[in-house]
């Protein structure tokens, strides 16, 4: 037996736990792959797969989303919600962690986790039904003390400049609390003896935090923001779809809700797939160049 097998043997049991998670990513994850065939034929659900002919030219599809009129429009709407969400959205789960870690007050402390963690359990129907309670024209509750303010309500929910403004106020109510977890579990892996001996400096909590806790989590920050470059192209479609309306085309109509509307209601498969494979090139190589970036830095991936 060679010592790698007598080391996979060592570690049989180990081994036996990941088998799952292996399983569940070759066959769900993996296996549909070669479905992405489709991006490269006139897909006809009766014909399947491979009885479908070849689309002619091959890059039929893929020129179809390109020279679309919708396509620089769609494109750009994608890319700032998806930036925007980066923005606005990473910060507010490391500062909860970092302000949560501070907290002393154990009793205190499990009810503001408890609280922040909650809108991640709600799904998107729920949030926008929340948000229409408080943003509606007619009934929100925000609406009615503007117009009795200044006279008229603003119409939030068909407004094109107010509508990207409330997707990613409400990702970031949704995300905060969870996110923070990660920071959190990243946070206690810091040495304590580094606290320590900045206090013996005298070192302030402003001091320890940007000296010592940030750079101690400074290495999971980067991992999450490679992965989510790596979805730059998935600008929310749940969200999006639930949230939008024909007012707000302009600004909200993202690949996802353009691709449900003219590929899958059409049952255009080819179609979808090509925009799925389009999203996914995009992605791998946004992850790669934001790995190489972290490298220069000691932080990256892989």
């Amino acid at each position: 037996m060679t010592k790698e097998l007598r080391g996979v043997w060592r570690y049989r049991t180990l081994y036996l736990m990941l088998l799952p998670g292996l399983v569940y990513y070759a066959i769900y994850r993996y296996g549909p792959m070669w479905g992405s065939v489709i991006a490269f034929k006139d897909f006809n659900i009766m014909d399947g797969i491979w009885e479908s002919p070849w689309a002619d030219p091959w890059y039929k599809h893929f020129a179809y989303f390109y020279n679309s009129p919708y396509f620089e429009q769609i494109l750009i709407n994608t890319f700032l919600i998806s930036v925007y969400k980066i923005i606005w959205g990473v910060p507010p789960g490391i500062i909860l962690a970092l302000l949560l870690y501070e907290v002393r007050n154990a009793r205190f402390k499990k009810w503001i986790q408890t609280i922040s963690y909650l809108p991640h359990f709600l799904s998107w129907v729920i949030i926008y039904g929340i948000v229409f309670a408080f943003l509606s024209e007619t009934s929100g509750i925000v609406s009615r003390w503007i117009k009795e303010y200044i006279g008229h309500s603003i119409p939030f929910l068909q407004s094109t400049d107010w509508f990207r403004t409330i997707l990613v106020s409400s990702e970031v109510w949704q995300t905060a609390g969870w996110s923070a977890i990660i920071y959190l579990a990243a946070l206690t892996g810091v040495d304590p003896t580094l606290y320590e001996a900045a206090r013996c400096d005298g070192a302030g909590r402003l001091r320890m935090l940007w000296h010592i806790s940030l750079p101690g989590i400074r290495n999971v920050i980067v991992l999450l923001l490679i992965l989510k470059l790596g979805h730059i192209l998935d600008a929310g479609f749940d969200q999006i779809y639930i949230m939008y309306n024909v007012h707000v085309y302009a600004v909200a109509d993202i690949i996802d809700t353009w691709v449900f509307r003219v590929g899958l209601e059409q049952l255009n498969f080819s179609l979808g797939a090509a925009v799925g494979l389009f999203k996914s090139l995009i992605g791998l190589a946004l992850v790669i160049s934001a790995n190489r970036i972290a490298r220069k830095w000691g932080e990256g991936v892989w």
